[in-house]
């Protein structure tokens, strides 16, 4: 993913004024170089690991020791008040993510702790800083799974994302790209069969191939793998992501890039609220996740109007990042504004690596041609698709059992308005007991005149065997939601 399109970080900075004051950032992360997920489980390399490690360390420049560095922030020995870091549930992330901290704060030396009776105990791994890695539910585990939505929870995306594959766009790219990718058979076919080697499963063989040629010195019928072949791999698997991660008229198949927005907004929020009140705790999140979560954010923030580079799957390693910052001045207030008026917000993304020499550029949000944002104007904008509680998760996706049963519609909810009107009324569910005992009163009633009138007599059990095979059983039905 290149970007064509991008503001110079440093001629950005140079406009701000040397009166600019970072007061807090978030950064979404993407996991380092990792071995293919056609072969399960997918793990962390060690370019993955250096990678990431290499990520912390430029973040570290950025805002822990730079001219950009956040205003109250420790910059040596962490203060976990300050820093939370959270990952999915898997092993390439969670590796990933303890990666970039180690690279965030490195180890402080060699430190040595007397004890009462006088022994030394030195500090293991050369003082390195214990930083937690919290898990965070997304509703998937965003790397086990082989296609976007693919393990999720959320029954709305993943209707919205499965009707991506009846789209006309779809059909016309599997139909026509059916030769392209049988051609490849003889290059994958160790590890795919031939009837998961077409547009259906774009990411997964353009993934296989990538790996490959990251790692092997050698694969099979490589002459097959043209400059032109891997570039076309490459643009099918985003354009097979880029239509299940995001429609902009069915904007449920981007729930994961919802969520994100609401957990940047609600850590923010807090940095901001801590920092009103002269507090220093909440000053850098950190989160890593997938891919199918950048391509969903990048749609509802509308970045491809930036660049339609954003429709792109990012490379190992990408980073965002969302600054707080202000122009006011805070000398006299503890490193921070008076006033939330005065804060704004800009974006900052870049694709791979971040280092001192290849660093992140600022792109507008929300279609807009600003580089920075008032935080009134940028929580509203990012309100407007943010996911913020379970309850808002599952009204959103649809869900209606386990932990979502509690948001569940009830039967008194339909009642709600006649029993808001006053008087004395009793629920559905007595009323409907009440009404089944008045029922069988009146048949047990006329059944008896019957009786009495006619001369009709119940025939026993065996009375009745006598004069027939067998009776029907009734089944009951159950239904799953």
């Amino acid at each position: 993913m290149q970007h064509a399109v991008k503001l110079s970080l440093l001629s950005l900075l140079a406009s701000a004024g040397a009166e600019e004051t970072v007061l807090g950032a978030y950064i979404y992360h993407r996991h380092g170089d990792r071995t293919p997920k056609a072969i399960s489980p997918a793990l962390l390399t060690t370019l993955g690991y250096e990678q990431v490690h290499a990520s912390g360390q430029y973040w570290r420049d950025r805002y822990l020791s730079g001219p950009q560095k956040i205003s109250g922030v420790s910059e040596d020995v962490v203060k976990l008040s300050q820093i939370a870091v959270t990952a999915s549930v898997n092993d390439v992330l969670q590796n990933s993510a303890m990666g970039f901290t180690q690279g965030l704060y490195p180890p402080v030396g060699q430190e040595v702790q007397t004890l009462a009776n006088g022994n030394n105990v030195q500090a293991p791994l050369n003082g390195y800083q214990l930083i937690p890695v919290n898990t965070i539910s997304s509703g998937a585990s965003p790397e086990a799974a082989t296609w976007l939505q693919g393990d999720s929870d959320c029954s709305n995306a993943k209707i919205s994302s499965n009707s991506y594959f009846d789209s006309k766009e779809y059909q016309d790219l599997s139909a026509s790209t059916k030769d392209f990718y049988a051609s490849l058979n003889p290059v994958v076919n160790a590890t795919l069969p031939a009837t998961q080697v077409n547009f259906k499963n774009a990411y997964t063989v353009y993934d296989l191939i990538n790996v490959a040629t990251i790692h092997n010195q050698t694969i099979p019928s490589s002459d097959l793998l043209t400059n032109s072949t891997l570039l076309q791999l490459h643009t099918l698997a985003n354009a097979h992501e880029w239509g299940l991660a995001y429609n902009a008229s069915s904007p449920m198949r981007a729930v994961s890039g919802m969520q994100l927005a609401g957990e940047i907004l609600d850590y923010m929020n807090s940095t901001i609220t801590s920092g009103l009140k002269g507090s220093t705790s909440n000053k850098i999140g950190v989160q890593f996740g997938a891919y199918a979560t950048f391509l969903s954010f990048f749609g509802l923030a509308d970045l491809p109007k930036a660049s339609t580079d954003f429709t792109g799957i990012v490379d190992y390693a990408s980073s965002m990042a969302f600054e707080l910052f202000t122009t006011a001045d805070v000398s006299t207030s503890n490193g921070f504004p008076k006033s939330a008026d005065d804060i704004s917000v800009r974006f900052l993304f870049h694709n791979g690596t971040a280092s001192n020499t290849s660093t992140p550029s600022v792109y507008p949000l929300f279609g807009g041609s600003a580089t920075s944002l008032s935080w009134k104007d940028f929580a509203s904008s990012m309100s407007k698709f943010a996911i913020r509680t379970n309850e808002e998760w599952c009204t959103a996706c649809g869900n209606s059992t386990g932990t979502c049963a509690a948001y569940a519609p009830s039967s008194n909810n339909a009642n709600s308005n006649e029993e808001g009107k006053g008087g004395s009324h009793m629920s559905a569910a007595i009323g409907g007991v009440i009404g089944a005992f008045v029922t069988l009163a009146v048949v047990m009633a006329a059944l008896l005149a019957v009786m009495l009138i006619g001369g009709v007599r119940f025939a026993s059990k065996k009375t009745l065997a006598g004069v027939r095979n067998g009776s029907a059983v009734g089944e009951e039905v159950k239904t799953k939601a």
